[in-house]
C-alpha cells in the first residue's frame, strides 16, 4: 500500500457539523487541509452542482453522495490508504475495514484554521549591524 492518503468527505455532512458560511469555504479549507498532509481528497455533495478541483481536492455533486463515497472507498482502497469523513452510520459500515473512518465532529475538532501570516514589514534598522546604528544614532543626535 502506498504512502499517500486518499480523503472522502461527506460534504453537507461536514458542512453542518462545522460552523462553515458555506460549501464554498468548507471545500477551500479541505483544499488547504489535503495540500498540508501532501494527500488527496474528494468531497462529495448531494445534489447537482458543477464538479471542480482546488489543487489535489476534487469538488464532487451527485444524485446520492453516500453511494458514490462508498464506491469511492472499494476502488481505492487495495491501492492506497483512504480515510472517510462522515457522521453517517450507513456510509462509514458500507466502506469496507480497511477504510480508516473519522466521524465529521472528531475530524473538524483537530482540523487546525488555515493561517496565511503576511510577512512582517521590513525595517531599514532590522538590516545594519550594530556599527553602521550607532552611527547613524550619532548622527542623529548632532554628535
Amino acid at each position: 500500500m502506498s504512502e499517500t492518503t486518499l480523503y472522502l468527505f461527506d460534504g453537507y455532512n461536514l458542512l453542518h457539523a462545522g460552523t462553515f458560511r458555506d460549501a464554498s469555504e468548507l471545500a477551500d479549507r479541505l483544499a488547504d487541509f489535503v495540500a498540508l498532509q501532501g494527500a488527496r481528497g474528494v468531497v462529495v455533495f448531494d445534489g447537482v452542482g458543477d464538479d471542480t478541483s482546488y489543487g489535489p481536492l476534487e469538488v464532487r455533486f451527485a444524485p446520492h453522495a453516500d453511494a458514490l463515497l462508498e464506491r469511492l472507498a472499494a476502488e481505492n482502497r487495495e491501492r492506497e490508504q483512504v480515510c472517510l469523513v462522515s457522521s453517517d452510520a450507513a456510509v462509514r459500515g458500507t466502506s469496507g475495514q480497511e477504510v480508516r473512518k473519522l466521524s465529521s465532529q472528531t475530524f473538524l475538532r483537530d482540523l487546525t484554521p488555515a493561517r496565511h501570516e503576511a510577512p512582517s514589514p521590513s525595517r531599514l534598522a532590522d538590516r545594519l549591524d550594530e556599527a553602521t546604528r550607532a552611527r547613524l544614532e550619532r548622527l542623529r543626535r548632532g554628535r
